[in-house]
């Protein structure tokens, strides 16, 4: 099971293989694949595996402002999937999820969080190009 903080699914949603270091976009990389393969999700709070490679360069994972970063992503995908989200819960990124996250996403709907991201603007120009390069599909139904 892949541990996600919450706004790592909205992150997910728009990764083409860029990230902070080489160690973070392999481990980045290998989430994705393991998630496009079936490996389920489950949200915690905190540092998730995707921080995994950041943790011991003193990284913001643990600063509050990315906790209220998680919050604001737990909301606003509990709103798009139209059920509550917890840490704890399980996360289905099947294809036809990740594709109703995506239409929120390229809408503007559940970017709260991402506000003050300094890969917003890549984030953006991801989601107005219909998500080209991406590299979570989603789990097979």
């Amino acid at each position: 099971m892949i541990r996600l903080r919450a706004h790592h699914l909205l992150c997910l949603l728009t990764y083409v293989g860029r990230g902070y270091t080489p160690a973070f976009v392999a481990q980045y990389s290998a989430i994705v694949a393991r998630l496009n393969a079936g490996e389920g999700a489950v949200l915690v709070e905190g540092p998730d595996d995707i921080c995994a490679p950041m943790l011991d360069s003193g990284h913001h994972c643990r600063e509050p402002r990315i906790t209220t970063r998680d919050a604001l992503a737990r909301e606003a995908v509990a709103a798009a999937l139209g059920q509550a989200v917890a840490p704890g819960d399980t996360i289905p990124l099947d294809a036809a999820t990740v594709a109703r996250l995506r239409e929120n996403f390229a809408a503007g709907t559940i970017r709260a969080a991402c506000a003050a991201c300094q890969w917003d603007g890549l984030c953006s120009n991801i989601a107005a190009g219909g998500f080209s390069r991406t590299r979570l599909t989603g789990a097979p139904a």
